[in-house]
């Protein structure tokens, strides 16, 4: 069973021989192959060089065109720094005031340097790996891309005191989130992977006022284009659980405080993906603690269960531990199995 059967059995709910690995690798893939974090966000030969490496090394199930969340932002005309070998920054908004969008003008994916990058990592993966290992491509949520370009704390604050004018900003990024994932599904995407971590600091009354609506028109764009939808909040979700499977993703990630048995009791016939701690277990933990954890979130999972890592990898987790991680996966379907 090749990687891409293993996970369109499972969204199924059908038998696999193990559950595919969807761990979001992006740092730590691109120390595995001694690059800088400048060169994996910026230059797809070495994202997908990456990307290849982990379905060697780990048993990998999915290889992601997922960096960093400035690209859109980038294209849209804000200044973001990238440190040869740290996350990169966008210190100054490029919204700072809202008389600001009567200037803003939307980007195309397809000339956008940073868009049209991660085109070329996607068109790469579909010559490789095409039809034998899910592709995955990746957008930001309206929301998510809306304190990107306005500021964090600054769009908290709007969200009560401007929201007619949030509106606007997110009718304006969501129309470019549907033109990128459209963009990436033609380039060879599979699946359209949407961030939306601010998600997870807000009420779920904010959640269904200013995030839901855009996670939905998104992943119905995605799926008339016949790709899959996966959703990733990061953070404790745990009151959204009942509204986040309203979005329309297939594949639904929660993060490592979040009870997975809940999760999966909530998301119904939806994927639950996750969950394990990333930091406490896959950086600190031991190859014995890994097994264990990876076991218990098979267990807790049900017949859906995709796993991962609650969210990113870190760059520093031992490789012992994601070999630990993929003796756990073989042996859970094992033992089932007999």
């Amino acid at each position: 069973m090749n990687a891409y059967e293993r996970m369109s059995h499972r969204l199924r709910g059908e038998p696999v021989d193990r559950s595919p690995n969807f761990n979001i690798m992006m740092a730590f893939a691109a120390h595995f192959i001694g690059q800088p974090l400048s060169a994996y966000y910026q230059d797809y030969r070495v994202l997908c060089e990456a990307n290849f490496a982990m379905l060697d090394a780990f048993g990998m199930d999915i290889v992601q065109a997922i960096s960093d969340p400035y690209r859109e932002t980038a294209d849209w005309g804000a200044a973001i720094e990238f440190p040869e070998d740290d996350l990169p920054l966008s210190s100054v908004p490029l919204i700072r005031d809202y008389a600001d969008l009567k200037n803003l003008r939307a980007p195309d994916p397809t000339t956008g340097r940073r868009m049209s990058d991660r085109l070329e990592a996607l068109r790469r993966f579909r010559e490789q790996v095409g039809g034998t290992v899910p592709i995955m491509g990746w957008v930001e949520g309206a929301l998510a891309e809306a304190a990107d370009l306005r500021g964090i704390s600054t769009l908290l604050v709007d969200l009560v005191d401007e929201a007619d004018r949030v509106d606007e900003l997110l009718e304006r990024c969501v129309a470019v989130e549907i033109a990128f994932a459209r963009a990436q599904v033609e380039a060879g995407a599979d699946i359209i992977g949407l961030g939306d971590a601010i998600a997870s600091q807000v009420s779920p009354k904010m959640y269904q006022r200013f995030a839901l609506p855009y996670e939905q028109r998104l992943f119905a764009s995605v799926h008339a284009m016949g790709a899959l939808a996966r959703l990733h909040i990061c953070g404790n979700t745990t009151r959204l659980l009942n509204l986040m499977p309203q979005s329309g993703a297939d594949i639904i990630d929660v993060d490592w405080m979040v009870d997975l048995k809940a999760a999966r009791d909530a998301f119904a016939e939806k994927a639950v993906c996750g969950n394990v701690d990333p930091v406490a277990i896959m950086l600190q933990g031991t190859p014995q603690q890994v097994y264990q954890s990876v076991t218990a979130c098979l267990e807790a999972g049900g017949s859906r269960a995709i796993h991962a890592a609650g969210c990113e990898i870190p760059a520093a987790t031992p490789p012992e531990n994601l070999h630990a991680q993929r003796r756990a996966l073989n042996d859970f379907h094992a033992v089932c199995a007999m």
